[in-house]
């Protein structure tokens, strides 16, 4: 194992210091420091947005707290669930009366964690409403949508949620709107290396050198299928293909495509990928209302991508549109 750090015990916890350290006018932590929130938090009158889940995926999770986005994160330790107590010290500190709406990835400790947090903060008399992300179209078939692991399409959910909760939408408003996007959202991603875990040492998978493997997970969970690499305008048609027919998407829709790179791909091979994504939409009359490219939610120092297409209305287009700024997101 090559990495910069310290002990591997100290990973994360040095790293949250690190970036508290980095953006102390945006950033603050409560109770301890796996609990990050804005700064400014509670935002009087506003819904308050919370997430949570394993480091080692960088912007996602904390990446994403900041005006127009969330309000507070739990942040666990790599590809491990923070605990419920972190999420209830996150809930208390961002609630400002309004209630809170939860938005995080299906993985089976998140869930357990989150419901148990929501119990506890209803003890203390905020309200709360969950949002799961469900995107990863890899992971299960339409008809078992249900079992499908959240990945980098959360990140359309916290960018839309962010922005009806900051116009003054409700607490069920909000929710609504995270629930919307989701319905619209699909993502497939695949993998050309493994990484490394710091508590491991070790990688946590291995793949061969001349091969590639479609929807893997980005905890190095099983992909559809393990074959020969391809170049880039096939691997790109393929998954192109794929989530366009499990989104039904027709000629005539817009979409926001945000092509994500998982940790150790370079921007330039990105945009060789979103180029072809581009040209394929056109052909089938499908435009493209915004383009994100680069670093939304990876898996350590993996090699590999995901493609997320959000197929927008004229409500999630301005929702989208709306200014945010966080750590890693900016927009104005």
């Amino acid at each position: 194992m090559k990495k910069i750090l310290n002990r591997p015990v100290d990973f994360v916890p040095e790293m949250l210091d690190g970036l508290i350290k980095a953006y102390p006018s945006q950033l603050a932590c409560v109770d301890d420091i796996h609990c990050i929130v804005r700064a400014d938090a509670p935002v009087a009158g506003k819904v308050g947005l919370a997430t949570g889940g394993g480091s080692g995926h960088l912007p996602v999770f904390l990446g994403y707290v900041g005006k127009g986005m969330l309000d507070g994160c739990a942040v666990g330790d790599v590809f491990a669930s923070p605990s419920a107590d972190q999420m209830l010290s996150v809930t208390k500190r961002i609630d400002s009366g309004a209630g809170v709406v939860y938005i995080y990835g299906n993985y089976g400790g998140d869930v357990m964690n989150f419901d148990m947090a929501a119990e506890m903060a209803d003890m203390e008399g905020i309200t709360v409403r969950t949002v799961m992300v469900k995107d990863d179209v890899a992971s299960a078939p339409p008809a078992e949508a249900g079992r499908r692991r959240g990945v980098a399409g959360m990140v359309f959910a916290f960018k839309i949620a962010g922005a009806k909760a900051d116009a003054g939408g409700s607490l069920d408003e909000v929710a609504a709107a995270a629930e919307k996007a989701l319905a619209n959202t699909r993502t497939m991603g695949m993998a050309l290396s493994s990484c490394t875990v710091p508590m491991a040492g070790k990688p946590t998978f291995t793949i061969g050198e001349d091969e590639m493997e479609i929807g893997m997970g980005i905890h190095g969970e099983p992909g559809m299928k393990r074959e020969k690499l391809r170049t880039a305008d096939q691997i790109t048609e393929r998954m192109t293909a794929a989530i366009l027919e499990d989104l039904q998407a027709k000629s005539g829709d817009r979409l926001a495509v945000m092509v994500n790179g998982l940790g150790a791909t370079p921007p330039e091979e990105l945009y060789i990928v979103y180029r072809r994504v581009h040209d394929l939409l056109a052909g089938h009359g499908i435009s493209v209302h915004r383009a994100y490219v680069g670093e939304f939610a990876t898996s350590m120092e993996m090699a590999g991508m995901s493609l997320t297409f959000l197929r927008v209305d004229d409500e999630l287009a301005a929702l989208l549109d709306a200014p945010a700024h966080t750590p890693f997101f900016k927009q104005v």
